[in-house]
């Protein structure tokens, strides 16, 4: 794996953050075969219901599910099994970081996503022994091919967002409480950039999606891979970064009736593809995205509609 560490202690630096608004130093660049050692692959039920069955590290190599270069890294879905009503689900990948961030920066240089009817691709930060009081951020999120993406927040009750914001994107819910709004959490569309999920972001090459967590604030960028205006420092993998530079964010969750240091734990990354359950799966979400059949039914029956059911990445640079 590459990986710089900064400072005389990276669990520190996991807990202390930046010294300076604004400005990082680079912790950690993970790259290639180096995903197999920053991430841990969980083969746990999906607590989102979906039609699935993730498989640990072993089984993903041997099935082709994960597979990695120098300089990039994929995960993906099976993508020719037709299942029975028997079988457990479609088989699939979940990653989540060893490593635990509070205030830092993480870069994602992405190439391509999931897409296809019935996916539900994910890139996030949470807590998972203690959800939801210990927070979600939702960075890259979405079902069915629609888009644009949705960046949103997750968490326990007395959170909630305003309804405007300096921000590029659409505020679509404004409370964060995970029992409020069937867990539709506080959400932003990028309704600037519908390039910004599914085929669309494929058909581009791709981007990078940058995420900032502090106690004041959260918030979410994203760049087009040909974007001219994309900050050198976030798309180079550079030793240091200064978010005060990037512009406009896409979606911006500010702690203005949300204290966000009570609300989100040290959180891990995860990045994960399910399919249907309890968002793609729904039906009134379904039928509205034009997709065939039923979810389930069109999941099991079609195997080679997931041929680009697959995440690839360049890298995840952390900076703290």
């Amino acid at each position: 794996m590459k990986m710089n560490v900064v400072g005389s202690s990276l669990t520190l630096a996991l807990l202390t953050g930046s010294a300076l608004a604004g400005t990082y130093v680079l912790s950690e660049n993970i790259v290639g075969e180096g995903f197999y050692n920053s991430f841990n692959f969980e083969a746990i039920p999906d607590p989102t219901n979906g039609r699935v069955t993730y498989v640990d590290q072993a089984t993903a190599q041997s099935l082709n599910l994960t597979y990695a270069t120098t300089d990039t890294f994929i995960m993906r879905a099976d993508d020719t099994t037709v299942l029975t009503s028997t079988d457990p689900g479609r088989n699939s990948v979940r990653i989540r970081s060893n490593n635990q961030y509070t205030t830092h920066v993480a870069v994602f240089d992405m190439q391509h996503m999931p897409e296809g009817c019935g996916t539900w691709p994910a890139v996030w930060e949470t807590d998972e022994s203690n959800w939801p009081d210990g927070g979600e951020v939702d960075i890259v999120e979405g079902v069915n091919n629609v888009e644009p993406n949705q960046s949103t927040l997750h968490t326990s009750p007395n959170c909630s967002m305003p309804a405007s914001t300096t921000q590029l994107g659409t505020a679509v819910y404004t409370d964060c409480d995970t029992t409020a709004n069937g867990n539709a959490g506080c959400g932003v569309q990028l309704t600037e950039d519908y390039n910004s999920f599914g085929p669309g972001f494929n058909s581009v090459g791709g981007g990078w999606y940058a995420m900032e967590r502090t106690n004041d604030y959260i918030k979410v960028w994203f760049w087009e891979r040909d974007d001219e205006s994309a900050p050198f420092d976030a798309t180079s993998g550079a030793g240091t970064i200064d978010t005060d530079n990037w512009g406009t964010p896409a979606a911006n969750f500010p702690n203005t009736d949300c204290d966000l240091e009570t609300h989100f734990d040290a959180n891990n990354i995860i990045i994960n593809l399910t399919f249907c359950g309890d968002w793609a799966g729904n039906s009134a979400v379904y039928a509205a995205s034009g997709c065939p059949s039923d979810c389930v039914d069109y999941v099991d029956d079609n195997p080679t509609a997931f041929t680009n059911a697959y995440f690839e990445f360049s890298s995840i640079n952390v900076y703290l």
